[in-house]
């Protein structure tokens, strides 16, 4: 995978786990709101912890691919 292309699925990562994190903790707001829906706080508690997990997963991606940038940078600079 190239390094552009990794960003890119950390990002990705990142934007899926805060829609994640958003829509849990909507669920779980209206869970005693006015408005009460029937949702199940247990599952969203669980999903926030899930997508929790998810954008700290993407962050190591990102951060991984930023240090491949920074070895191609030193080999480049050893090179010229």
């Amino acid at each position: 995978m190239s390094t552009i292309g990794a960003l890119n699925q950390g990002l990705a990562g990142i934007q899926r786990g805060f829609d994640g994190l958003r829509r849990d903790a909507n669920q779980i707001a209206r869970a005693n709101g006015p408005d009460r829906i029937d949702a199940d706080v247990a599952r969203s508690l669980v999903s926030l912890s899930a997508d929790r997990a998810q954008v700290e997963a993407s962050l190591k991606v990102i951060e991984a691919a930023g240090e491949m940038v920074d070895t191609i940078g030193s080999l480049l600079d050893v090179k010229a």
